[in-house]
């Protein structure tokens, strides 16, 4: 058997025994990923050098500011703030936080700030009201993929850059109008699959409840929000070093406390997101990614070549980042694709790519799903080893069904809406 193939069987091995036996899947990677270094002839320091540095700064930056602003009870009362504003039609709440992430990061900021605020803010609305919090969240992130690709956004730089270097201006229109028809048709999907249908009112009624106004700390916390977008957009901090320096403002002020927000964070989820990271790693190492992206780039036709190239995107953004990888690496491969393949819109396969690189972000080992594990850590009383696992486990699945739904989404409707929308 060869290596690459060994490494992904591995990998599989690893998350099934958590999820047999009950425990943190992070454990049972680093276990695994210390058997498989020494399979492949690599060394300790290959896994350890797999365990993001950045992540582990986003996730803890980002959690403990989110903390912070829990401990002062301010995000519980802009939730019911939210709901309340709705009245009993809990069904607007999940179209409310598609379009708030839409906004948030298509005005200009992008992905990256708007996933520091929706996965938390979904999950704490949908405490409030009683719908599933995993559902909101996803639904959240979902139109925040949508709103990256606006012709303002960090990520509308890079693919237009990518593009017009191939020879293709003025492409974001197109890959704007297939991206938010496929994170919408997937939104709807979400809500039918947890029957979101079935919440008819919010589990406590808000609308006859007289609100508190907030307090100078809530205030102040939420101010905490801004401070890091500031720094992130306006200086280009790190987002995890962004949320570190809004926390020690609030801490310093006397906001919070700061040793019961550390005991808040969800070290148990943040283990878990790290480790599987580095395991993943590993078997990028000896080539498993490139073998599941090389197996589905061998079959490409006229017909096919569309919904492959989105799924080789999304392949590529488990490994890697969207930004710096899988869109400056892939958009100007679509024009010679197309070339080769033949009856396939150059246009389309950079849509294609817009999405996969986006919608793999769900997965736990990615940013988008890592902080939506995180935001039910923080959130959620007993969240055991158990519940994280099986969480883990549903955001694997929903990332592998948000490719599949692209890959059917791409190959019907791409083409045609290139055609329609791209003129050169």
């Amino acid at each position: 058997m060869s290596m690459d193939l060994l490494a992904i069987i591995l990998f599989l091995v690893a998350i099934i025994l958590a999820f047999v036996r009950h425990v943190n899947i992070g454990i049972v990677a680093l276990a695994m990923g210390v058997i498989c270094v020494r399979i492949f002839g690599l060394t300790d320091k290959n896994l350890i050098s797999g365990i993001s540095s950045g992540m582990f700064c986003t996730l803890v930056g980002i959690t403990l500011l989110f903390a912070i602003i829990k401990q002062t009870g301010a995000l519980d009362l802009l939730a019911k703030k939210i709901v309340s504003s709705t009245g009993n039609r809990v069904w607007l709440l999940p179209i409310t936080i598609y379009i708030a992430g839409f906004v948030i990061a298509g005005v200009g900021p992008g992905a990256i700030p708007a996933l520091a605020i929706i996965p938390a803010l979904a999950v704490t609305t949908a405490i409030q009201v009683g719908y599933d919090p995993l559902m909101l969240a996803l639904i959240g992130e979902f139109g925040l993929m949508a709103g990256r690709m606006t012709s303002i956004t960090p990520e509308a730089a890079i693919i237009t850059n990518a593009a017009t270097s191939a020879g293709f201006g003025d492409v974001m229109p197109t890959v704007l109008v297939c991206q938010t028809l496929v994170t919408f048709v997937y939104g709807i999907v979400v809500f039918i699959v947890f029957k979101g249908y079935k919440l008819k009112a919010p589990k406590q009624n808000l609308t006859d409840t007289k609100l508190p106004s907030f307090t100078r700390d809530q205030i102040l916390s939420l101010l905490g929000i801004p401070l890091m977008l500031l720094l992130m957009i306006g200086f280009k901090v790190n987002i995890g070093l962004a949320a570190f320096f809004a926390s020690a403002i609030l801490v310093l002020c006397g906001v919070a406390k700061d040793g019961e927000a550390l005991k808040a964070l969800p070290w148990s989820t943040i283990i878990m997101v790290v480790a599987v990271g580095a395991l993943l790693g590993v078997v990028n190492k000896v080539g498993g990614i490139k073998l599941m992206s090389s197996a589905i780039s061998s079959i490409m036709t006229s017909s096919t070549a569309v919904p492959l190239m989105g799924i080789s995107a999304g392949l590529l953004s488990l490994v890697s980042s969207a930004l710096a990888v899988v869109y400056p690496t892939m958009m100007p491969m679509c024009p010679d694709i197309a070339a080769q393949v033949g009856g396939v819109s150059p246009v389309a396969l950079m849509a294609a790519v817009g999405g996969g690189g986006s919608l793999a972000g769900l997965s736990p080992m990615s940013t988008g799903g890592a902080l939506i594990l995180a935001a039910l850590g923080t959130n959620l009383d007993n969240f055991t080893s158990t519940q994280q696992t099986k969480v883990f486990v549903k955001l694997l699945i929903f990332a592998g069904g948000a490719l599949v739904l692209l890959a059917i989404i791409s190959g019907l409707t791409y083409g045609p809406i290139a055609d329609m929308l791209y003129h050169s």
